[in-house]
């Protein structure tokens, strides 16, 4: 008789960086971006000079509805992307750095 040893098919992963609870809570965040309308938002409101814009200036800019161009920016506000403020009868949304050094330290 022939003794069989196991043989494996590869090497192990390197463990990974992100827990289970990490990769929970950033998932939703990547899911929004997803969408390419919002990356270009984000793209937009990042070529900016102080990284802010009114939801009107994107709307011309990228060829979208208002109300579509609103919806995206609700999202986007809700996933942390996104600070707003109010000035006037205008909101100003601008890009909340500490998420996205967060994004690109899961990428990095």
């Amino acid at each position: 008789m022939e003794s069989r040893t196991a043989v494996t098919c590869c090497r192990p992963l390197l463990a990974g960086r992100l827990t289970i609870a990490e990769s929970q809570a950033i998932a939703p965040v990547f899911r929004v971006l997803g969408e390419p309308a919002r990356l270009q938002i984000l793209s937009a409101i990042a070529a900016q000079p102080a990284q802010e814009v009114r939801a009107c200036e994107l709307v011309e800019s990228l060829g979208l509805a208002q109300p579509t161009v609103s919806y995206h920016l609700k999202l986007m506000f809700e996933a942390g992307l996104l600070a707003k403020e109010r000035r006037g009868t205008a909101i100003y949304y601008r890009l909340v750095q500490e998420q996205l050094a967060a994004l690109r330290a899961v990428l990095g």
